[in-house]
């Protein structure tokens, strides 16, 4: 991406701790405009104060608080981050996690599920008109929406659960819950790499590996033992590869990819399903406007 004398925008939810608090950082040292997004009143404070301290060359720093469980706050989010900035260079949909069983929102939404697909799917949604005007006014390509996904979307090959995508009735197993919310993101990618490709618009996705940071402090035995036990890498590694993918001229279109460790990923059948990315925007979108927020 080219230098250019407007200061560039750069949205980052979940970082007020972890991969989304060091590449809130990184950028912050380049020079941009961050804007963070985190839960916790003390993390995003001490995480604002963080971002701020490693700001350089007129890095500017926005820090807001939304709960992305729930779509109103999210919608929130989306209405004053608009009240903040006239154009978006890059959005990275980090902000995610996994509970140890199932918890229904005041929304009605299974929380899980919530969080880590409706939320980026509805603020992408709502950010769009800024995102495609930067794209617009720019270089194809530059402008970059990254959605943080996981190796865990390898585990439902038999792809999501049509009829009832949040697991709201029946047996609820929340590792399993958690993988198929990471295989949406994926084909969320995919369909949304589609329909921006001609906007100059790149949607890629990140397989950050095991992180050891507190993401999964709220999960299950399995999925906190298994973490616990697996080497990993450092929050700030990871988003060395997260600044790359926004800025590099190599991670650019096509779109639809997926990264790991500064290299690109082969992506498994079921996480390339055209016809399951098409299914998915669209039964997301009913279930959006069943909340209200209609597109």
């Amino acid at each position: 991406m080219s230098e250019t004398s407007v200061q560039r925008v750069v949205v980052i939810t979940g970082a007020s701790s972890g991969i989304g608090l060091e590449t809130a950082k990184s950028f912050a040292r380049m020079g941009w405009h961050v804007i963070g997004q985190g839960r916790d009143a003390g993390r995003s404070a001490g995480a604002e104060a963080e971002i701020r301290d490693a700001a350089a060359n007129g890095g500017k720093v926005d820090f807001l608080r939304a709960n992305l469980s729930l779509m109103a706050e999210t919608k929130r989010l989306a209405d004053d981050i608009k009240a903040r900035t006239g154009r978006i260079d890059v959005l990275i949909n980090n902000a995610g996690g996994v509970r140890d069983q199932r918890y229904l929102t005041g929304e009605g939404t299974e929380e899980t599920f919530a969080a880590n697909h409706f939320a980026p799917f509805l603020l992408t949604r709502e950010l769009m008109p800024l995102i495609e005007a930067t794209a617009a006014a720019g270089a194809p390509g530059a402008v970059r929406i990254i959605a943080v996904s996981s190796l865990a979307y390898l585990q439902p090959t038999g792809g999501l659960h049509w009829d009832d995508l949040q697991h709201l009735g029946g047996e609820f197993n929340a590792s399993a819950v958690y993988c198929e919310a990471k295989l949406a993101n994926q084909l969320f990618n995919l369909e949304l790499a589609r329909r921006t490709s001609g906007k100059g618009i790149v949607s890629q996705a990140l397989v950050p590996g095991v992180v050891h940071t507190n993401f999964s402090s709220h999960g299950d035995e399995q999925m906190q033992s298994y973490l616990a036990a697996s080497p990993g890498m450092t929050p700030g590694e990871v988003a060395k590869t997260l600044v790359w993918m926004a800025t590099a001229a190599e991670t650019g279109a096509p779109g639809g990819r997926m990264f790991y460790d500064m290299q690109e990923q082969p992506i498994q059948p079921h996480g390339k399903d055209a016809a399951a990315g098409e299914r998915l925007w669209t039964e997301t979108e009913k279930a959006l406007a069943g909340l209200g927020y209609r597109g």
